[in-house]
């Protein structure tokens, strides 16, 4: 069977969008080919910072004939009916369509509807051009003179070539022709662009990927990683070292280069009297490079740091070394300064005794000097949001109340929330914001506090992005998001919220943020309840819409905050891969519990999954659409369902089903088990399959028809207490 070579070459794509970008490639070009008839083996995609691939074996030739049928209208309906049947179904004339005659709808036209199969060909050459134009990176943008035109490529960078190339093993592949702004899908691409600037014809992968080795180009990013950790190692080795490891910075690195070359460079050693976290932050952060220690060491580092080139240089490497060294040098000499007068105490001492008894601090402890000088200082968190002091206020209270639900120690909460923006005043700190968060931690156990607090001023940033860690320590998780929903609550009472693509504050992230420590822990929160809270504060007065503190003036931004943390939600499970209509099945505007709402979701999808839940769903969803258009139409639904108004075994084998299935999962929601929920809700299948298929709910009896449609009522309302079934497709 053929196989399918696909690549897309740009300039740099950022480390962090790589994978996830691949990963896209694939999802969209296999969703497709699916979608259009075809089906393959196997498929795999790659990625270096130039470029996405993408190699699908066993990909079908041609996609299958297919035959389908059109059910039409009665063949006595009205002429302009079957005019119009007649368009949508493509046929010339009536005599084309085939009558068939049901019991209960009488004699209707069919139209079979024969679509020949298509070459797979031309179904990549129809698919690529929208995936490519539709691809859906985190921020793209229009490039040079073309960026001009109406319509023109938007992409994470310059894109350059397209390599598609399709044919079986045995035999030449064939070129899939098509075109995207100007440039013409090829069997050409290229390697490194220092090393091996020259055209490389491609046939098939295997040959694809030798060629892209010969000319400088790791594609396997797995290899890559493999490649820097093996060779950083060894190189450490023999210097008799060992690399600090750093699994976050190994995949970043192998992300910023397409031939790995690993270098070793050093710098004085009484920078290492400072702490390692100093040194290995500030080489991190600085130059993307690894610390090392001596061998056997568990703390104390080396005075030597390993790069990662993406050039083979002809000296060997060794002024890219002494360049690195100088940067790492010049900012560890820094570093070695600000940490010495962080050590020493603040020389207004005198000044800040209101300040230390406020927020109960010790001023013989350097970090407690330094949270009572930026409360005395009363530096500005915001012009409408007070101060920084006054946040720490909200943060701290907010903290206290979370510990309990979260298992923290309340004392331990509130202590670590009032030290947690104490290194914002550190020398250190402000001439390295990198280090926010880490240097308070490094102080805080200096000065000896308790590890879960020196853990929780760490901590209470994170997680800052997608790819970040989420804290899972109970103060650190109670702390972090007092700090985050502090922040969310503040700026949307005073209406500073997220416009299109602008979101000075980080809001978007900071509810991510909320979202991801509340559902990789496990927590189960009230929001609005929190929200409310947080406005209570005393110094929550500065963003409260009424001086009094009437709560009738806030449910609006509540709400509306509560709406922007379903919207993230939403886009956080699409990542994971569930389906969008699942989730706006199961959130209503007033759901306020997000772990429930990932549950629910996840429940509802393994029903969807089975035979029994598909069936269900179109039962649920048949029997809703018959309820919504008699309802429509005014006929009478009865107030409950009357047994002794059964006609058919059906109708009384579904309402003890209902009924069975309503207490149930009833049940099952009291103990929070939507798997166990779901399974009840599966058990209709059967009785609704049987209703349909031998009952007439439009029964000639007035009340016979009033009591079908209200168990037709009653299995709505069933199934709508686990999620609305009308919002699901399919």
């Amino acid at each position: 069977m053929p196989d399918l070579l696909l690549e897309l070459r740009c300039e740099e794509i950022p480390a962090r969008m790589q994978r996830k970008a691949a990963g896209d490639l694939k999802r969209l070009v296999t969703d497709g080919l699916v979608e259009a008839g075809l089906t393959y083996e196997a498929a795999r995609e790659y990625w270096t910072p130039r470029r996405l691939a993408l190699d699908m074996r066993g990909v079908t030739a041609r996609s299958k004939d297919v035959r389908e049928e059109r059910k039409g209208p009665r063949t006595d309906a009205p002429e302009k009916a079957i005019e119009g049947f007649l368009r949508a179904a493509g046929l010339a004339s009536i005599d084309e369509a085939e009558t068939r005659t049901d019991p209960k709808k009488g004699t209707f036209y069919v139209a079979a509807i024969e679509k020949p199969g298509r070459a797979a060909e031309e179904i990549v050459a129809e698919l690529m051009p929208g995936v490519i134009r539709n691809f859906p990176w985190p921020k793209s943008m229009r490039w040079g003179a073309a960026s001009a035109r109406p319509g023109a490529l938007r992409w994470v960078r310059p894109l350059q070539s397209i390599l598609c190339t399709f044919g079986p093993e045995t035999e030449e592949p064939v070129v899939v022709d098509f075109e995207v702004d100007g440039l013409r899908a090829s069997n050409v691409t290229y390697g490194h662009r220092f090393h091996a600037p020259d055209p490389i014809t491609v046939r098939r992968f295997d040959d694809y990927v030798a060629a892209l080795e010969a000319a400088r180009v790791v594609l396997d990013a797995e290899r890559r990683k493999k490649i820097v950790e093996a060779d950083a190692a060894n190189l450490a080795f023999a210097a008799g070292l060992d690399i600090v490891a750093d699994e976050g910075l190994l995949d970043e690195v192998s992300g910023l280069v397409e031939w790995p070359v690993v270098l070793m460079g050093e710098f004085e050693r009484e920078f290492l009297d400072i702490p390692p976290e100093i040194v290995r932050l500030t080489i991190r952060a600085n130059q993307k490079c690894f610390v090392t220690r001596p061998q056997g060491e568990a703390e104390n580092l080396s005075n030597r740091f390993v790069l990662v080139a993406n050039i083979e240089a002809r000296d060997g490497g060794a002024e890219i070394a002494h360049g690195n060294a100088k940067v790492v040098r010049a900012r560890l000499s820094d570093a070695v300064h600000f940490w010495k007068t962080d050590q020493a105490d603040l020389p207004d001492l005198a000044g800040l005794e209101a300040s230390a008894q406020k927020f109960g601090l010790d001023l013989e402890k350097p970090l407690d000097q330094r949270m009572a000088r930026l409360d005395h200082l009363g530096v500005t968190f915001h012009a409408k949001l007070g101060t920084q002091g006054q946040r720490v206020e909200r943060i701290a209270r907010l903290a206290e109340e979370l510990a309990p639900a979260i298992g923290a120690d309340v004392g331990l909460a509130r202590r670590a929330a009032v030290l947690a923006k104490a290194d914002l005043q550190t020398e250190v700190v402000g001439e390295f914001p990198e280090l926010q968060g880490a240097m308070g931690r490094k102080y805080a156990e200096l000065q000896g506090e308790d590890p879960a607090v020196a853990a929780a001023i760490e901590a209470h940033y994170r997680p800052l992005g997608p790819s970040d860690v989420v804290p899972a320590e109970p103060v650190s998780v109670a702390v972090a998001l007092a700090d985050k929903l502090d922040m969310l609550t503040g700026f949307w009472a005073i209406d500073e919220k997220p416009t299109g693509s602008k979101d000075p504050y980080a809001l978007r992230r900071a509810a991510l943020g909320v979202i991801r420590i509340v559902v990789e822990n496990g927590v189960r929160l009230s929001l609005l309840e929190l929200m409310s809270f947080a406005i209570s504060a005393p110094s929550g007065a500065i963003y409260s819409e009424d001086p009094d503190g009437d709560e009738s003036t806030y449910p609006t931004f509540r709400f509306d905050l509560l709406a922007f943390f379903h919207d993230r939600l939403k886009v956080y499970l699409r990542d994971k891969g569930a389906r969008h209509d699942l989730i706006d099945a199961v959130i209503t505007p007033e759901t306020d519990d997000l772990l429930l709402i990932v549950r629910r979701v996840e429940a509802l999808g393994a029903l969807l999954d089975s035979e029994d839940g598909q069936n269900l769903l179109a039962g649920t969803r048949r029997a809703a659409n018959i309820l919504a258009a008699e309802e429509k139409k005014g006929t009478a639904v009865a107030g409950s369902v009357d047994a002794a108004l059964f006609a058919e075994s059906e109708e009384r084998a579904l309402f003890g089903a209902v009924v069975a299935a309503e207490a149930e999962a009833a049940a099952a929601l009291a103990d929070q088990d939507y798997q166990a929920a779901m399974r009840a809700l599966a058990g209709l299948r059967g009785p609704v399959d049987a209703f349909f298929e031998k009952v007439l709910v439009n029964a000639e009896d007035e009340a016979v028809r009033a009591n079908r449609l209200a168990l037709l009522a009653r299995i709505r309302a069933a199934t709508g207490r686990v999620a609305d079934f009308s919002r699901i497709a399919g």
